[in-house]
């Protein structure tokens, strides 16, 4: 498998509910996915290995096949073409890898063989593997030896050591054949008997008059306290889309450093940067500085040898008469993080934390 291709077309699907892999046909121009990975969402983000996010739009998925296509504005024509294995059947014992962001780690590949190419469960086939296979994996590809996609993945067990399913690329080729006509302004779901493109909830297809469950057309809700820290994000000129990572989680770069939003133990609003790396040597100018350096509200903190400044807030003040200045200490939390890592690294020669994006806005 030429890694050096494959890593470039999978990427990372991140949104308020969690994270999931796709991978980019550059013939179609879209973005391919399980529908259960995207189920609540009309529009999410997606993220390459360099850590760059892109808004993108669910624009077709059709529940039964599992399987959901993404458009997105930028330009990806740039990036390596991806083939569909629909030529021959895949064989019992054939290696394979498969490659995704399992559990909402960094790009991996892991790689085993095909332990049946037809395996029935729940009246559809899918390929089984004993190649490791996580949450976090689905919606990504499966490539045999000559990378060619062989099956979109899909965690269908949990707690099942060496066994891993994938849908069929024949059953991608068949979606995309009947997507000739998708709009990608708009969501849309497809009527898994007579294929109609359906835009508008309703809960029978004008075409074939097949039942369709309306549920499949409504949107995942924030929570009070999510539109609040969405609001925060949105002040500091980021689209708060690009910044969700979980259920009332969120992480995003200001200048060069990664802000992390997140509740903790259903008691506190964290607000934290990892800004710089303590050097090896010479560390008791830095350390006098940390020490006597006035902060607040705004605390600075060593862990695991990385310098954090950090903000803390009971949940109970967010909603309060407070939450203006608690929405405002947030967004000053992450300019005192830029400017922080940037003072510690030419003042007492402290590098960037590994997850800053330095040079980068």
């Amino acid at each position: 498998m030429q890694n050096d291709i494959i890593s470039k077309v999978v990427f990372k699907v991140n949104h308020a509910g969690g994270s999931g892999t796709c991978f980019y046909l550059k013939k179609h121009n879209l973005f391919i996915t399980n529908f259960h990975v995207v189920e609540g969402f009309h529009e999410l983000s997606i993220e390459n290995t360099d850590k760059d996010r892109f808004l993108a739009k669910v624009v077709l998925i059709n529940s039964v096949a599992d399987l959901a296509f993404l458009s997105t504005e930028n330009d990806f024509t740039h990036l390596p073409e991806l083939e569909l294995n629909v030529e021959r059947d895949v064989s019992i014992g054939e290696h394979i890898n498969v490659v995704g962001y399992p559990f909402g780690m960094p790009y991996t590949i892991t790689d085993g063989t095909v332990s049946s190419p037809k395996q029935l469960m729940e009246g559809k086939t899918y390929i089984q593997t004993d190649a490791a296979v996580n949450p976090g994996n689905s919606g990504g590809p499966m490539f045999d030896e000559s990378s060619k996609v062989i099956a979109v993945t899909v965690s269908k067990l949990n707690n099942a050591d060496n066994m891993g399913f994938g849908i069929p690329a024949t059953v991608l080729n068949e979606m995309l054949s009947h997507a000739t006509a998708i709009d990608r302004s708009q969501f849309a779901v497809e009527c898994s008997s007579c294929h109609n493109l359906i835009t508008t909830k309703t809960q029978y297809c004008s075409s074939c008059g097949n039942k369709i469950d309306d549920k499949l057309f409504n949107k995942y809700s924030l929570t009070d306290l999510a539109v609040f820290c969405e609001e925060a994000i949105s002040d500091m000129g980021i689209n708060p889309v690009l910044a969700r990572v979980g259920n009332e989680s969120w992480r995003f770069h200001r200048g060069s450093s990664e802000i992390r939003l997140f509740v903790y133990d259903k008691s506190y609003l964290f607000a934290t940067s990892p800004i710089n790396i303590m050097p090896k040597q010479k560390l008791e100018p830095l350390l006098r500085f940390l020490l006597s350096t006035d902060t607040k509200p705004f605390i600075l903190g060593i862990y695991n040898n990385e310098i954090y400044v950090s903000y803390r807030v009971y949940l109970s003040d967010v909603l309060s008469d407070e939450k203006e200045k608690v929405k405002k200490n947030i967004t000053d939390l992450a300019q005192k993080a830029d400017d922080l890592d940037n003072y510690l690294n030419e003042t007492f020669g402290c590098e960037f934390s590994q997850y800053a994006k330095v040079g980068k806005v």
